[in-house]
């Protein structure tokens, strides 16, 4: 199982995309904002990990879209290496990466933990105007929007107002 800040993480740079007032914005697009970005999430704020991020994030966001095979995320682990470790608490496995891909690697590698654990749950959300993406950890596995108080509101009340005003005449 994946734990929650992993998956946090994700989500968080899955949506560094967002549209706003009617255009896509990136969040890792200002070196300076990027930086503070990187290293809010465990990152070490270059130039090259940014690039690699970016890669990364960006192949992420089509995979989870459908728009590209998962396997178009193979090239961001070439080189990478796992390895067991051996302690009281059991066998856990540590990853060999270069500094600079680290947090790319970790992204796809939690990518693929949540297919595993967590089929289909990972998600854009279903406002067409919007690009960011849920995570959905309810039991019925129902969750539509990236935010129900945004997009989940705006959705809701353009079907209300499409059903109270269909049929009338003006």
């Amino acid at each position: 199982m994946v734990d929650r800040e992993r998956q946090d993480a994700l989500l968080e740079l899955l949506n560094t995309t967002p549209v706003v007032g009617g255009a896509v914005q990136d969040q890792l697009a200002d070196p300076e904002a990027a930086r503070s970005w990187q290293r809010a999430h465990g990152g070490q704020g270059g130039a090259e990990e940014r690039r690699h991020l970016v890669e990364a994030r960006d192949g992420l966001q089509a995979v989870v879209r459908g728009s590209r095979p998962a396997a178009s995320l193979a090239p961001l682990l070439e080189g990478v290496a796992s390895h067991p470790r051996v302690s009281p608490g059991g066998v856990s496995w540590e990853v060999d990466a270069p500094r600079e891909r680290r947090p790319a690697v970790d992204a796809v590698l939690t990518w693929g933990a949540l297919q595993e654990t967590m089929p289909g749950r990972l998600r854009p959300c279903e406002n067409p105007e919007c690009r960011r993406f849920l995570l959905d950890r309810s039991k019925t596995n129902k969750g539509r929007w990236c935010s129900m108080a945004l997009c989940g509101n705006r959705m809701k009340a353009r079907r209300h107002y499409r059903r109270t005003h269909e049929g009338t005449t003006e």
